[in-house]
């Protein structure tokens, strides 16, 4: 996934402001690809520039509100389905756990147990976003939720995993 996609993703709903845009990210998107303010600004612009999303309307102070073009639909559709979706094979918490050898067992097992409370954490953030958020019928919540439950289960696996080889350390 890039920012670009994501920022498409979201114009394909309803025009929006990069403010706008911004605050939605935070409630929907933030949890699998962060980004700043600046960032969202310099892609909404070589978006812009790309012939992707266009200008549909201007306000006071320069806000600018952002509408999708045919070409940036067709630009989502294509990433949508055309390149496989690369997983994400470098982990940075599993090859650490293959070395974990080299520390003393009791070390090893706090290492672990520090993982079962950052899911732990990361699952009760998720929880507390879900509570937060009125959830429509509008595609974006319907899928949004269909993402969060992923997060929430993968914490939930990630904690009884840790909590699982935590014990297996002699």
């Amino acid at each position: 996934m890039s920012l670009r996609h994501a920022l498409l993703g979201l114009l394909s709903e309803r025009p929006a402001s990069g403010y706008d845009l911004l605050k939605r990210f935070e409630t929907s998107l933030a949890n699998v690809w962060p980004a700043t303010q600046s960032q969202m600004y310099t892609e909404l612009s070589k978006l812009a520039a790309d012939g992707l999303i266009t200008v549909s309307a201007e306000g006071p102070r320069g806000r600018k509100e952002y509408t999708v073009t045919d070409e940036g639909l067709t630009e989502l559709r294509h990433w949508l389905v055309e390149p496989r979706p690369q997983r994400n094979t470098r982990n940075d918490l599993l090859l650490r756990v293959f070395f974990l050898n080299v520390l003393p067992p009791e070390q090893a097992r706090g290492y672990l147990t520090g993982l079962a409370e950052m899911a732990e954490r990361e699952h009760e953030e998720l929880r507390r976003l879900e509570d937060s958020i009125d959830w429509g019928d509008d595609p974006l919540s319907v899928h949004g939720r269909i993402a969060l439950e992923y997060g929430l289960r993968f914490n939930a696996m990630c904690r009884e995993w840790a909590d699982w080889a935590a014990d297996r350390i002699a």
